[in-house]
């Protein structure tokens, strides 16, 4: 192994998994285009779908992203009427998501599209089953 075989591109784990992730969220698009959602705003309604409520901190810890980018995006879902924030009675300083009765019914259309995705992925279940394990190993090694 030469001295500078370890900064080439094909040796990166890295690279693989960014190319990958930047891929199947473009096969997203489409699919959420018809929801009006994009991914990341896909992903909050998922948490929200299963919780109806929780903080803006939790949910930002839920899905690695800080309040930056969540904050923009809360304000989009909000403006679509999909989602309520309100700050917690017992702490101003905690801001609280809700789920609005459109955003549960959004659900029902949602339905589909893990069906849709799992066809342009070309993974048979137990190779899916061991990769989405291997993924969150890796998540919770370095999260």
């Amino acid at each position: 192994m030469g001295k500078y075989d370890c900064i080439r591109l094909e040796n990166q784990l890295c690279f693989p998994l960014y190319a990958v992730s930047k891929e199947v969220v473009r096969r997203y698009k489409p699919i959420l285009d018809k929801l009006d959602l994009t991914y990341t705003q896909y992903i909050v309604m998922m948490v929200l779908w299963e919780k109806k409520q929780t903080n803006v901190k939790e949910l930002g810890k839920c899905l690695y992203l800080d309040s930056g980018t969540l904050t923009p995006l809360l304000k989009k879902l909000e403006q679509k009427g999909y989602i309520v924030r309100r700050r917690s009675e017992e702490d101003e300083r905690n801001l609280i998501v809700h789920i609005t009765e459109d955003g549960m019914g959004l659900q029902e259309q949602a339905l589909d599209v893990p069906e849709q995705i799992g066809r342009c992925i070309a993974l048979s279940p137990e190779e899916a089953k061991q990769l989405y394990d291997l993924l969150y190993k890796l998540l919770g090694s370095i999260g």
